[in-house]
């Protein structure tokens, strides 16, 4: 399931370094603007306790957790919707995307200048925003005249359409994003069609200072405040901490986060908040070879998630049997678990739950 979540925000918030630490790909990118032109990607692990819980029960000699796609989008600056700074190229990777990774710097001083010569996070979200909406605006007023004219001639899609680019039109005359605007079934799946930017599901990453590790002070309130207004979730990450933990090693890694009274690195919240983003959920399947977490969305069928491992399962799907984790723990043993009565048999109208264990029955 190929799903991509973009990295954007202004030059110089840490974009590039926090990608490097999320996907471990090394070098920091470059102190100046654009120092990302060709967006980067990257496939980075959604961390799951669930996993080795599985494996106490179950031996296996590997454990897969699911993933991500994340992409690296370069800096955005003022201007980018008439092409300021390859302005226009840069847009065009985010409207490839299915969700947006905004990163706000959240800390004064330091090394890196930021591009306004000052800190202020709402400025640089509102600076983003602007561009983002100036660009879908450009799309929406190109698609209208020729809806309109269709629409007068009684082609029932492009009333539809008509109607869903005047809604956006207005909403995007005010600087807000579409996502905002409420349509009906019809009129979603018409947007969709569309590829605007601003009707893609944002999650704030708040770059933050080592003296700030849990975000906080007042900076990142201000970014929370506004992502409370808007529906949104915010993730504090240092990036500059990120940065060296990733190049640790793994006993060396939980020896720092300790020291610092950390669990575990700030971007494994990031990553499963990206995952969650997405409309993304995972079931696992469980034997010898190995524990695997399965990338499927929220609402799919059985046949749907059997399909996920080889499209031949869906079409030739018969039943699933599915139990818990709880069951697990409780029974020890698939046989237990079976014994007790609570495998549980489901047909193709059964849908998955996050968490699931599964087998599958197919008949090809």
């Amino acid at each position: 399931m190929a799903l991509e979540v973009g990295i954007v925000g202004l030059p110089n918030v840490g974009k590039s370094t926090i990608f490097n630490a999320l996907t471990a790909a090394g070098a920091l990118a470059a102190n100046y603007p654009f120092a990302t032109i060709e967006p980067n990607v990257g496939i980075v692990a959604v961390p799951d306790a669930r996993l080795a819980t599985i494996r106490e029960f179950i031996k296996s000699e590997k454990i897969l957790p699911a993933t991500v796609r994340l992409v690296d989008i370069a800096g955005i600056v003022k201007g980018a919707s008439t092409g300021e700074g390859l302005g226009n190229k840069f847009l065009s990777h985010i409207r490839e995307v299915d969700a947006i990774l905004h990163v706000v710097r959240c800390f004064e001083g330091g090394e890196v200048i930021h591009v306004q010569d000052s800190v202020d996070p709402i400025r640089d979200i509102e600076t983003i925003d602007t561009e983002l909406a100036l660009a879908d605006l450009e799309t929406v007023l190109s698609s209208l005249d020729k809806s309109e004219r269709l629409a007068r001639t009684g082609d029932k899609v492009a009333i539809i359409r008509a109607e869903v680019l005047r809604k956006a039109k207005a909403h995007l005359n005010e600087n807000k994003p579409v996502r905002e605007l409420v349509l009906n079934p019809d009129e979603q799946a018409e947007m969709k069609s569309l590829g605007l930017i601003t009707a893609k599901k944002v999650l704030y990453v708040a770059n933050v200072a080592e003296d700030d590790l849990h975000g906080t002070g007042p900076l990142v309130q201000k970014v929370r405040d506004r992502a409370k207004a808007e529906g949104g979730v915010v993730v504090p990450v240092c990036g500059k901490l990120e940065a060296e933990l990733s190049e640790l090693g793994e006993e060396d890694r939980k020896e720092m986060l300790s020291t610092m009274g950390l669990e575990e690195p700030a971007l494994a919240t990031l990553s499963r908040e990206a995952y969650r983003l997405l409309g993304l959920q995972s079931y696992f399947t469980a034997g010898p070879k190995e524990i695997r977490a399965w990338t499927i969305h929220v609402g799919n069928t059985g046949p749907q998630a059997a399909g996920v491992i080889h499209t031949d399962f869906e079409k030739g799907f018969i039943r699933a049997e599915i139990y818990s984790l709880e069951d697990l723990k409780q029974y020890k043993t698939e046989a237990a678990i079976k014994a007790a009565g609570k495998m549980r048999s489901e047909g193709k109208a059964y849908v998955m739950k996050d968490g699931d264990i599964a087998h599958f029955l197919f008949n090809v």
